[in-house]
């Protein structure tokens, strides 16, 4: 996302980045649930600029943080710009791909489950709090609650092999005021497609600032 900050910078539009706990630079532990939890470390950060007179006029979320900035706008309605990038539609889906096979039944026996990236290597650890409460967010539930007047982007690369593009598919059927970008080739990460990524989501909130809808300080 440091692309996509350099050329907020250059418009005249201040970005604030963060982590969730265990992620990134972040202290703490990686969940793998605990969605709204994160909704409510959100919501403190826009609080946060609210009360030292800054005014919040978008929130952007990738991946994990894509479901998140979705669900901060189903609950709370004070941001009317959002940009969900690579988010997951189904938090049901790809689970067995991620945990193994008979990962329920592992998980209760032993109350969580080890992780290795694809180099092998330990990952995180998850628990079964934390699987089940990943499972039982809605995504489906909470996003048929934002308003209509809050205009959401997706953006989803053709090529990803983490969350599937038919998640974004689904997001645009059911979110009212919703722009789908498919960048073509691009993987989960934009590994090769940083620039295109940027110019999306920058021309969407370019335009939310024409519209009145945002501002540019």
């Amino acid at each position: 996302m440091t692309k996509l900050a350099l050329a907020l910078e250059k418009e005249g539009i201040s970005a604030f980045r963060f982590d969730f706990a265990g992620n990134g630079e972040s202290e703490g532990t990686f969940q793998f649930g605990h969605y709204w939890r994160e909704v409510d470390d959100l919501r403190a950060v826009t609080q946060h600029f609210s009360r030292t007179n800054h005014i919040v006029s978008a929130i952007i979320g990738h991946s994990k943080g894509g479901d998140e900035v979705l669900l901060y706008a189903s609950n709370y309605g004070d941001v009317r710009t959002v940009v969900n990038v690579s988010g997951r539609y189904d938090l049901n889906g790809g689970l067995e791909l991620r945990l193994g096979k008979n990962f329920m039944e592992r998980i209760k026996k032993q109350g969580y489950l080890d992780i290795k990236d694809k180099t092998g290597s330990f990952d995180c650890r998850v628990t079964e709090e934390s699987l089940l409460d990943r499972m039982n967010t809605n995504m489906h539930e909470s996003c048929l609650k934002i308003a209509k007047d809050c205009r959401v982007l997706t953006v989803h690369g053709s090529e990803d092999d983490v969350i599937p593009v038919g998640d974004a598919l689904e997001f645009a059927n059911i979110i009212p005021n919703h722009k789908l970008q498919v960048i073509q080739g691009a993987d989960h990460y934009y590994s090769d497609h940083q620039a295109e990524l940027a110019s999306s989501i920058l021309d969407f909130l370019k335009a939310a600032i024409q519209e009145g809808k945002i501002t540019s300080n």
